[in-house]
């Protein structure tokens, strides 16, 4: 019997020894949940990155503490953290490591300078018609001073040595899209005249109206007006007195030379196959383009139009350099091998002469004041290659009127009478009928 009661004893002994396990290993578990609830919840409010550890003996050296800032654009720069605005926060003293405050007004002013010299610059994009190639845009990357403010703080109050600005990305204002073209590696049409380098004022004109159109896209089936881009030819804008045509006479006029621009994209544009809207060519020939192949502008009413028939946008390039205006028209490959220029003529006028008195110059004197020029009506053909084969034939009938010859005839009878300079006179010789193709280009002469 007393046998039997050992056990029972035992038993108690062993009940109280495995709750008091049951307890301890509540608490070790109670431990283990505290701690990583407090984990937990140092992971939520702690920043991205751990800061260094301080590298100050007391609190109070902080604000002469050096610090990196980190720009954000791939710099950094080396200051203190007085210099960013920081200063000892004496209500805080003895309550927190770092006990500090910001100046928020010294803050931003720094913050400004540090942008004014980090800050990356967005690139736009744009086409580099020389290289027939069309540039990226890339976005840029700002400093955001007032953004920078609670990193600035918070990192003084871990006692960090580094602190990473806020930033903002800063979009190109010009992206490939917005550019409308996305190809400008073929040549479609290009055509080049020529012109002196020895009369200034009308080279300027000339460089003028050409900066207005260089660059230039065409979106599909859209019509262009080159008034509507060039603008009116005003002293206003620029513009400075030259030779014009007018009335078939040669005289100076203001923006002399424009319709040499007009005329040089007219010829690519007739060889890049886009569609000739509307076009008149001068009342007389021009020198530097082949009789049939001129197209006159005059501001507002006087205008060449032209339209993008195909389902890509093209780019104009224009360049007047070393007496030469030169158009490309670029964009994907044309749709066709060969575009043919050529000219039958209909009839010819001849002209007529005039004589005008000169009291200045001596009696029975004489001089050609203009060349007389044939008027003529023949037709203009456009034809669309594709190999050996035409595809394709447009034509206008093209007038030009007779020019006057005006003979100038002295009336001075003073024998010391001297004889002006004479006029370089250029006459102009006309084939019957004639070819060209944007391959080769030969000028009238």
């Amino acid at each position: 019997m007393s046998q039997a009661r050992v056990p029972q004893h035992g038993a108690a002994l062993l009940g109280l020894a495995g709750g008091m396990l049951v307890v301890a290993g509540g608490l070790t578990g109670g431990y283990y949940v505290v701690s990583n609830h407090s984990e937990a919840r140092a992971a939520t409010i702690a920043p991205s990155k751990t800061p260094d550890a301080p590298k100050v003996a007391s609190s109070t050296q902080l604000p002469q503490q050096s610090v990196e800032v980190k720009t954000g654009t791939g710099s950094s720069v080396k200051m203190t953290w007085a210099d960013l605005g920081l200063a000892i926060d004496q209500d805080e003293v003895g309550k927190t490591q770092f006990p500090v405050k910001l100046d928020r007004d010294k803050a931003v002013v720094a913050l400004i300078k540090i942008k004014a010299k980090y800050d990356k610059s967005p690139v736009d994009a744009y086409l580099d018609l020389e290289e027939r190639t069309i540039h990226d845009d890339a976005s840029g990357i700002g400093i955001d001073p007032w953004g920078s403010l609670p990193r600035i703080l918070a990192a003084a109050r871990a006692g960090a040595s580094t602190v990473e600005l806020a930033s903002v990305p800063v979009p190109a204002t010009t992206t490939k899209a917005t550019l409308g073209i996305d190809d400008i590696s073929q040549v479609l049409g290009h055509y080049v005249t020529k012109f002196a380098v020895t009369d200034r004022d009308r080279n300027f004109n000339l460089k003028l109206a050409a900066s207005h159109i260089n660059g230039t896209v065409l979106q599909p089936k859209v019509e262009w007006s080159f008034n509507g881009q060039v603008g009116e030819r005003s002293e206003k804008e620029g513009y400075k007195i030259a030779h014009v045509i007018t009335a078939g006479e040669m005289v100076d006029g203001l923006a002399g030379g424009t319709c040499q621009i007009s005329t040089t994209l007219f010829g690519a544009s007739f060889f890049a196959g886009l569609d000739i809207v509307k076009t008149l060519n001068h009342s007389r020939p021009s020198a530097y383009t082949p009789l049939g192949f001129d197209a006159t502008v005059v501001w507002p009413d006087t205008d060449l139009v032209l339209k993008n028939p195909y389902d890509f946008p093209v780019a104009i390039h224009y360049r007047v350099a070393n007496g030469e205006a030169v158009v490309e028209i670029l964009g994907k490959k044309r749709p066709f091998d060969k575009v043919v220029f050529a000219r039958k003529l209909i009839e010819e006028t001849p002209y007529g002469t005039e004589e005008r008195l000169d009291d200045e110059m001596p009696e029975g004197q004489t001089m050609l004041d203009q060349a007389g020029f044939n008027g003529y009506k023949l037709t203009r053909f456009r034809r669309f290659y594709k190999g050996k084969d035409m595809v394709r034939e447009q034509k206008w009938t093209v007038s030009y009127k007779p020019v006057t010859e005006y003979v100038r005839r002295g009336t001075n009878k003073d024998p010391n009478a001297q004889m002006p300079k004479e006029k370089e006179i250029h006459p102009l010789k006309v084939p019957n009928e004639s070819e060209y193709t944007d391959e080769k280009i030969v000028l009238a002469q």
